[in-house]
């Protein structure tokens, strides 16, 4: 369970929203395992008689939507009533009489429209508007053919028109009603009282839509259920949104326990749950001292797919409309989800979802789940560390894949390691948090010796039982006093505002002494003091990269340098923050 002091945290987000008139009303709830375990809500459902929501309150989702009418596509598939890969004109023959893009395009294909690469034109905000359109209008709207924007397959652009031609496929393939098809299929199974009859729903349970005009909040009109509810029609409320994010999060991990809880399969949903076609990268900063944020995302089967550089994969989807804004985003690997509803025309609460996982999931990270070794990487890691003290042929042959002795034949590596001990002493494992699981099949440790520190890169093979097919093993000696003290200069240099490169410390002619005080400044502006930690890199006599530890921001820094000799002038300094990657998360 999050923190008391993270779910406060999250509380003040939305209180800010509310306070800066981000809508009239706001419901949010936070999600553990499916489970809602905080509801938060702020200011009223209806103008009208001033009820505050709840979260039972039914607001509209808009393009949340989507994600149902994925998940019920997909269940066809799995009953074998249609294929991703089908030409949509096969089951909407409307299509047949569309002009391709060019004559060498394919046919558009489910699939196509799923992860939104049909080679439709981005529709926002004119699709939003055609939410009450007759199904027969849709019908000649379909068959006098639409302006495309390229060919299929090739690119992702944002079409809700695409959803909404997924819904005619859910109703032809059916036989049924789109808005019916996924009640019996969807809501009615899973328990939900969500639903796209907005004259079903409880006068007292329904939010209202507004929009803010002349500093005062207006009514919005609400549009009937239509032709194209299949990209934005449905009403939903935090509590029905909390269990639909769980049966996301229960996806995870793959695993063999019984799969009859859910009408749509666990494998359908992680299938939804990945990234099938990528968008271009957004990088922006807060403020020219802050770390920058870098947004990698790509479009799955009804939702998005984040890559956040804290956190890992981030999933969900956001829904915009004349009335209402909204988003669901979870975190798979923690389990951990938040939802929020708001009542204004394109509330912007989906930045406040994201900024809530961020604090949410480092308060709780005793849930993330993180790749475990095979049993045989563990094995296979001893067995490295037993050839590290005392080479032994058997071991060797036993342990290494047929190309390592290819790649380096195994006599060369036994002399390499006899080298390694004989500069480095008796080894022992370092600090077990310096060491990282990329994989079941892929570990990087640190062993430490007398004189330095080893790092071990290894990768197992797909035979069964799995051996090792890759060994990287790293020398990295303790610096030179002269290296380990010009380092520490270093770090109190990048504690002191404006400070200067010392000038008893001697530079190679060839090295730009204004951009590396500049680099000094700018690391004091924006990590602040640091501490130097372990040595990464280097022969220790004319080389040394370590690790700055304690920068601002969560970041970290390294430091190269590099000397002529064991008197000669420095040759290069270096200081950059670490390559940032996604944290590697279980599947």
């Amino acid at each position: 369970m999050p923190t008391d002091e993270a779910v406060a945290a999250v509380d003040a987000i939305f209180e800010r929203f509310f306070t800066e008139k981000g809508a009239p009303g706001v419901a949010f709830g936070i999600v553990e395992d499916g489970r809602l375990v905080h509801i938060g809500a702020r200011g009223v459902a209806r103008l009208a008689d001033g009820a505050p929501p709840t979260a039972d309150t039914q607001f509209r989702i808009a393009s949340m939507t989507k994600s149902f009418t994925a998940s019920t596509i997909l269940m066809l598939r799995d009953d074998g009533r249609l294929g991703l890969d089908d030409a949509v004109a096969t089951h909407v023959p409307e299509l047949a009489r569309w002009r391709p893009w060019s004559s060498d395009s394919p046919a558009i294909s489910i699939r196509h429209l799923l992860t939104m690469t049909a080679g439709l034109p981005t529709d926002d905000p004119w699709g939003d508007r055609q939410q009450g359109m007759a199904i027969d209008d849709f019908g000649r709207f379909l068959a006098g053919g639409v302006s495309l924007a390229g060919p299929p397959g090739v690119r992702f652009e944002y079409s809700n028109l695409g959803y909404a031609i997924l819904g005619r496929i859910v109703a032809n393939v059916t036989g049924t009603e789109y808005g019916a098809a996924v009640r019996e299929r969807l809501l009615s199974p899973l328990g939900l009282r969500a639903g796209f009859d907005v004259d079903a729903i409880p006068p007292e349970l329904r939010a209202a839509g507004f929009v803010r005009r002349a500093d005062a909040w207006q009514d919005e009109p609400v549009d009937r259920h239509g032709a194209f509810a299949p990209m934005g029609g449905l009403w939903a409320s935090v509590r029905d949104l909390a269990r639909w994010v769980g049966e996301f999060t229960d996806s995870f991990p793959a695993r063999d326990d019984p799969d009859d809880g859910h009408p749509l399969r666990r494998a359908s949903r992680r299938e939804m749950q990945q990234a099938h076609a990528a968008m271009g990268p957004e990088l922006s900063w807060t403020s020219a001292a802050a770390a920058p944020d870098l947004q990698s995302a790509g479009y799955g089967h009804g939702l998005f797919v984040l890559h956040d550089l804290a956190l890992g994969r981030i999933v969900g989807h956001g829904g915009g409309y004349p009335g209402f804004g909204s988003h669901m985003r979870w975190h798979p690997a923690s389990g951990l989800g938040v939802v929020a509803l708001a009542n204004a025309r394109y509330a912007p609460v989906g930045r406040l979802t994201l900024e809530a996982l961020r604090i949410l999931v480092p308060s709780d990270s005793a849930r993330v789940r993180r790749p475990t070794p095979w049993p045989e990487t563990a094995a296979a890691r001893g067995a490295v560390e037993r050839l590290l003290v005392s080479w032994d042929d058997e071991v060797a042959n036993g342990l290494f894949a047929m190309n390592v002795d290819l790649d380096e034949p195994l006599a060369d590596r036994r002399a390499a390691f006899t080298k390694l001990r004989a500069s480095h002493g008796e080894l022992t494992p370092d600090d077990p948090g310096t060491g990282t699981t990329h994989g079941p099949a892929h570990q990087e440790w640190w062993l430490r010796g007398e004189r330095g520190r080893v790092r071990i890169d290894m990768i197992l093979d797909p035979e069964s039982p799995p051996r090792v097919q890759w060994l990287e093993v790293t020398s990295v000696p303790e610096p030179s006093r002269r290296l380990a003290d010009i380092a520490a200069r270093l770090v109190v240099l990048i504690a002191a505002p404006g400070a200067m490169w010392p000038d008893d410390v001697e530079l190679a002619t060839a090295v730009d002494r204004p951009a590396v005080e500049r680099a000094v400044r700018a690391a004091e502006a924006g990590f602040g003091p640091v501490e130097l930690g372990p040595v990464l890199e280097g022969d220790g006599v004319k080389t040394a990269t370590w690790r700055l530890l304690g920068g601002g921001h969560g970041r970290r820094l390294r430091l190269e340098l590099a000397v002529e000799g064991p008197d000669g002038p420095v040759t290069k300094v270096a200081i950059r923050p670490d390559t940032l990657e996604p944290p590697a998360e279980q599947d």
